[in-house]
């Protein structure tokens, strides 16, 4: 009989187990829900204010058409058209820009946002990429040139100035290319175009989470500064240099067009990029427009203002863990009833991995209030203190429940230790795992397995089998 109950016992235990992991899913289902809902937030403030910004410029176009003659099958004669863009890109290309939080709310949900100024500084050799080329000997008619910047999202633009040297041009709304519907152009007084040209662009604009730069130049230099401590760098190419501290960062990026297929998209007329955000720190790329083929350009000089401490990618990193971490729990328990050699029902098991799982879903909703760290300080601190006042009574004294909330709280410490250690939590974690191990070997070591199913090592099975 008590070989048949020690066995129905682990049974009952492995179907507690089962349940308590159904109960972490759920747990899991709802992080990913919250998360969800803060990113139709995100959408939200995107939708009411203004975008990721990504700039495009500024670069020199032309709307030029060719017409010809042409004659049917049947002789009659008819006129064709061919509306094209030509464009000059920049040979030099500076930019230089300051970022500035100011964080947006919508609910419980904290979005970044900023507001930009920037300043870029443009030069071309001379303008002769505008002259059109006939296609079919026909007859070429072109606008005047003009300076285009394109953005992701127009509706972030406070200020903007344009200027040829000491003259200011007049800015407009719109690049009168589909490819890039949202920004501004001006027109360039006449010039030859053999002629060298400088232009510089100031900008004040705000955006959210996301900055971004196309090196639409033969040399592209971008040097951006904010008072965000965690920029995610992304983009297709990381800074030549930065400096990060908690004050903020500042990086540095040079690019040539040897290395760069931006001149080759734009000129192609592919859209605006989007952001491609770090998946670790729980990025999801930024949305792109798109053009009519679903193709866009596909380097970007690029930030992101990711926090590191978002609550549903911690929460979702510590249920994870949440497993094992009740596994061990079982397995302090187990061993406090062989040492203590007290029974533990499996429903007091049961009450125990209950605890630890709600752990979980109080640590989740904390963090939706509180910093992530007291967020948990707090949760781990309840689920301590029930285990211990429980732990008493379940193990007969107040000495072994003290006992086993000492282990439990050392199990949330390491877990603590896990979260926050992205690179070096696989080798804290088998460390632990091989820690736990050595402790049960240690403190099981002579006890005798057998007694527990009613003989002693040295007695033989087929005597212990008739013994049953």
């Amino acid at each position: 009989m008590q070989r048949k109950a020690l066995w129905w016992k682990l049974v009952i235990l492995g179907g507690v187990t089962l349940l308590l992991m159904f109960v972490l899913m759920r747990i899991g289902w709802l992080v990913d829900e919250r998360q969800g809902r803060q990113r139709a937030a995100e959408a939200g403030v995107a939708a009411a204010q203004a975008g990721p910004q990504v700039l495009l410029g500024p670069i020199v176009q032309r709307s030029c058409t060719e017409e010809w003659s042409t004659v049917a099958a049947n002789g009659a004669a008819s006129t064709a058209r061919r509306d094209f863009i030509v464009s000059a890109m920049p040979a030099e290309l500076s930019v230089d820009g300051t970022l500035n939080q100011e964080p947006r709310r919508r609910g419980l949900f904290k979005i970044n946002a900023y507001a930009a100024q920037v300043a870029m500084q443009a030069r071309w050799h001379s303008l002769e990429a505008l002259t059109p080329k006939a296609e079919h000997a026909g007859k070429l008619q072109c606008d005047a040139p003009r300076v285009v910047v394109a953005v992701s999202d127009s509706r972030g633009l406070r200020v903007v100035g344009i200027k040829r040297g000491d003259a200011p041009l007049a800015v407009r709304p719109g690049t009168r290319n589909d490819s890039y519907p949202r920004g501004l152009h001006a027109v360039l007084p006449e010039q030859p175009l053999t002629e060298p040209l400088a232009l510089a662009v100031s900008m004040n604009l705000i955006g959210m989470t996301d900055f971004g730069v196309v090196p639409a130049a033969s040399a592209t230099q971008v040097k951006l500064r904010a008072d965000w401590p965690h920029p995610s760098f992304g983009g297709r190419f990381l800074p030549v240099s930065s400096t990060i501290d908690a004050k903020g960062f500042e990086a540095s990026w040079q690019v040539s067009e040897l290395a760069t297929t931006a001149l080759r998209d734009v000129a192609a007329g592919r859209a605006m990029p989007g952001i491609d955000r770090d998946p670790e720190a729980g990025g999801y790329p930024s949305a792109s427009t798109g053009n009519a083929k679903g193709e866009s350009i596909a380097d970007t000089l690029a930030f992101s203002m990711i926090d590191p401490v978002n609550p549903y990618v911690m929460s979702d990193r510590a249920i994870k863990y949440g497993l094992m971490f009740i596994v061990l729990t079982f397995v302090s328990v187990g061993l406090l009833e062989l040492l203590s050699r007290r029974r533990v029902h499996p429903v007091q098991y049961l009450l125990v991995g209950l605890a630890m799982t709600l752990f979980f879903l109080l640590l989740l909703s904390l963090s939706e209030h509180l910093s992530f760290a007291l967020s948990y300080a707090l949760a781990a601190g309840a689920a301590i203190g029930l285990l211990t006042f429980y732990g008493a009574a379940m193990l007969g004294t107040a000495l072994r429940g003290l006992g086993f909330g000492a282990l439990v709280a050392v199990l949330y410490g390491a877990l603590f230790i896990l979260l926050n250690l992205e690179k070096a939590s696989l080798v804290v974690g088998a460390s632990l795992l091989f820690a736990v191990l050595a402790a049960v070997m240690t403190l099981t070591r002579r006890i005798d397995w057998y007694a527990l199913n009613g003989r002693t090592a040295e007695q033989p099975e087929e005597e212990a089998v008739g013994s049953w």
